[in-house]
């Protein structure tokens, strides 16, 4: 069995999240309106991939949902500059915390940022 890698993304959102989405608001509290709004995940397809099942609102086959709401209705574009100096990585749980320290990172810079 081939072995997975998973990649971490950035995509950059509308500003319009912020206004609109207040649990977006609340999880953002340093953003100043400056910088942008961003979204950050992981996977295991490759980042354009994944965008494109968020932009379509993209179900599993048991019929569950796997995109975010935030990026299906927000989703602008990737922004690679923000994660290509990460390298593929061979576990979950390790992809698990390269999204969160990435994300955590980026609000420390402040952006408004969102993961799961």
């Amino acid at each position: 069995m081939p072995k997975v890698e998973y990649r971490i993304y950035v995509v950059e959102l509308s500003k319009r999240v912020f206004t609109e989405n207040g649990k977006f608001r609340a999880a953002n509290p340093q953003f100043n309106g400056v910088l942008e709004c961003l979204y950050v995940g992981m996977t295991s397809k490759t980042p354009k991939e994944r965008f494109l099942q968020h932009k379509t609102g993209r179900r599993n086959k048991k019929g569950y949902k796997i995109s975010s709401n935030i990026v299906e209705k927000y989703g602008s574009y990737l922004r690679p500059s923000l994660y290509n100096h990460i390298l593929p990585i061979s576990s979950r749980a390790e992809a698990l915390k390269a999204e969160e320290k990435l994300a955590l990172e980026l609000r420390r810079q402040r952006y408004a940022v969102w993961y799961n």
